[in-house]
């Protein structure tokens, strides 16, 4: 089997994505820095400048990612003066308008948040993961994100009326029916679009790092192995880790030259022989 080709660049990642070529990438999965936050690290950018400073970057995501492929963006608003701030939902209009097709939301639950006490809200325990497309016919690998069916399957299927045998209309007048007979038998289904990871607790020396399960979860979902996977704020670099493993190619961006470094390192830690390639983009 051929091993996974693995690109850590370092250098602004506007400037990078301009020079890969169309068409090339089969899944883009990234969490770019939110607004006003990493301020130590990215600058931090405001919540009213945010639209416009990520849309250059979305363009040329349009670009380079196939007809088929896949964008899965990690981002959260925050709250500004008791506020919940309104630039993700800006940046979803604006990139509809660029030709992004808005097919899915995802919801991260972080199942070990952290407790605390607010005059007026509860803890952030969810993320947004925002799925865009360029067509409404994208390569989906369902089956290997397939979950056990549960311990409800028990009980419920067990005793089944009449009504559960046949494609009924729904009693809330939705329309939506079911026939609960088809999941007599079943051990795996389909799961939800809620995602329950754990956090990364150690934080591979970075100030937000992925839990290596979320994007694995999506690599499973969108992609095959030897496809492309794009993260073009790349961080400590779980992506490519990750894409490694699971024996995908990958390219990753990264622009603080510490989070390069550490983002090559932990590539280089999962194969004794990796195909790993460093570069620097002035």
């Amino acid at each position: 089997m051929k091993s996974a080709d693995t690109k850590i660049i370092l250098g602004d990642s506007l400037q990078v994505l301009n020079s890969l070529s169309d068409n090339s990438i089969d899944l883009i999965i990234t969490s770019p820095p939110y607004a006003d936050q990493r301020k130590s690290t990215y600058g931090g950018i405001h919540p009213d400048k945010y639209v416009e400073w990520f849309l250059p970057f979305t363009e040329q995501m349009l670009r380079v990612l196939k007809s088929d492929g896949t964008f899965i963006l990690n981002i959260k608003e925050k709250v500004v003066e008791g506020e919940r701030s309104t630039y993700v939902l800006e940046l979803i209009l604006e990139m509809k308008k660029q030709g992004w097709l808005w097919t899915e939301e995802f919801i991260w639950h972080k199942k070990n948040s952290f407790p605390g006490k607010w005059p007026n809200r509860f803890r952030d325990a969810w993320e947004r993961l925002l799925q865009f497309n360029k067509t409404r016919y994208f390569n989906m690998y369902q089956d290997n994100v397939r979950i056990p069916v549960g311990e409800w399957a028990k009980d419920r299927l067990k005793n089944l009326s009449s009504t559960d045998k046949i494609r009924d209309n729904a009693k809330n007048g939705s329309g939506f029916g079911k026939n609960i007979s088809n999941w007599v038998g079943r051990e795996m289904v389909y799961p939800s679009n809620v995602l329950h990871i754990a956090t990364e607790c150690n934080n591979k020396n970075h100030s937000a790092a992925f839990p290596d399960g979320l994007p694995e979860w999506f690599i499973k979902l969108f992609t095959n192995e030897g496809d492309v996977v794009l993260d073009p704020f790349l961080g400590s670099g779980t992506t490519c880790t990750v894409s490694k493993k699971m024996n995908r190619n990958s390219i990753g961006i990264e622009i603080n030259s510490e989070y390069h470094t550490i983002a090559v390192e932990n590539c280089k830690s999962i194969s004794s022989e990796p195909k790993l390639f460093a570069q620097i983009y002035e």
